[in-house]
C-alpha cells in the first residue's frame, strides 16, 4: 500500500542530487523518509569485436577505494539515455559505437534513492580519444567475459550496476 505524504521539505540541492524529507503516513503512523533524488543514470558495457569488454578503473571516494566498473554516468537536464550513454562512453573510454541496445533499467537502492539506472550493451566499438571530465581520473581496461565473471565472483568488482551488466551479458540479454 503505497505512503500518504503529508509534508516535504527539500534539505539540500546540489550540482548531482537533492536530499527531500518527507513527512508520510503509513497504516495511520506517520514517519520521516529522507530521499535522495537524481535524476537518473546510465551503464555501458562495450563489447569489442574480439569479445572483449572494456571496463574502468577510478577511484571512488565514498567506496573509499579503487574500483573496477562498467563506464556509466549521470544524465544531464534535457539529456536522453542513449545520448548520455554514448556521451559516456567516449568519455571515460574513447570508444564510440554502432550499436547501443538498451537492455534494463533497474534501481540500486529504492528505499532512500531515486536514481534509476539504465543499462545498454554497446557494440561495433570504433576507438576514438579518451576525454574525461576533469574531475575524472579513469583508467581503461578489456577483459575476456570470463575474466569479468572472475572479477566478479572473487569480488574484484564490487560495483552492483556493473555486476548486474556483466550477468546480463552472459544470460543473453
Amino acid at each position: 500500500m503505497p505512503e500518504m505524504v503529508l509534508d516535504m521539505e527539500k534539505a539540500y540541492t546540489g550540482r548531482l542530487l537533492s536530499l527531500v524529507r518527507y513527512r508520510v503516513s503509513i497504516n495511520g503512523v506517520e514517519t520521516i523518509r529522507e530521499v535522495v533524488e537524481h535524476p537518473g543514470a546510465v551503464v555501458i558495457i562495450p563489447i569489442k569485436d574480439d569479445g572483449k569488454i572494456v571496463l574502468v578503473r577510478q577511484y571512488r571516494l565514498p567506496a573509499r577505494e579503487t574500483l573496477i566498473e562498467a563506464p556509466a554516468g549521470t544524465l544531464n537536464e534535457g539529456e536522453g539515455e542513449e545520448e548520455c550513454a554514448r556521451r559516456e562512453l567516449l568519455e571515460e573510454t574513447g570508444y564510440e559505437a554502432e550499436s547501443l541496445k538498451m537492455v534494463r533499467r533497474f534501481y540500486l537502492a529504492p528505499g532512500y534513492s531515486t536514481e534509476k539506472i539504465t543499462l545498454f550493451i554497446a557494440r561495433g566499438l570504433n576507438k576514438k580519444s579518451q576525454s574525461p571530465e576533469p574531475d575524472e581520473d579513469v583508467e581503461v581496461l578489456e577483459v575476456t567475459v570470463e575474466e569479468a565473471l572472475r572479477m566478479v565472483r572473487d569480488g574484484t568488482i564490487k560495483d552492483a550496476k556493473t555486476i548486474v551488466g556483466i550477468y546480463d551479458l552472459i544470460s543473453g540479454l
